[in-house]
């Protein structure tokens, strides 16, 4: 049997778990950001933020200082090795995925190509 490696394939940075349990206490819920891929975009696929009240069976759960994050199996595959990261720059601010699995990204950072 070989080791599993227990790394987690996505990170979660300090900046987005503040920003999420922000959020979180605004909606009143303890509730989970769900990270997903979809096929779409400018690039070819798109990221796509959304609340959901519970984990899937297949979800990766990742928590870093009360914040959770859930991603769905498929979208794990384009995701793997990235970190998510909320970014407060003078053009706004958002959450972003910083994807080493990206070839190519569009402008505004929501779409990427592999």
């Amino acid at each position: 049997m070989s080791d599993i490696a227990t790394e987690t394939p996505v990170t979660l940075s300090a900046s987005a778990a503040k920003q999420i349990n922000a959020i979180m206490a605004k909606m009143g819920k303890q509730d989970f950001l769900r990270v997903a891929v979809e096929g779409g975009g400018c690039s070819g696929f798109s990221y796509k933020f959304d609340f959901a009240e519970s984990a899937n069976e297949d979800d990766l759960v990742i928590t870093r200082d009360g914040a959770t994050v859930v991603i769905d199996e498929m979208s794990l595959e384009f995701l793997s090795g990235s970190e998510i990261d909320y970014a407060n720059e003078l053009i706004g601010s958002a959450f972003k995925i910083v994807n080493p699995n990206a070839t190519a990204n569009c402008g505004c950072g929501t779409s990427f190509s592999i």
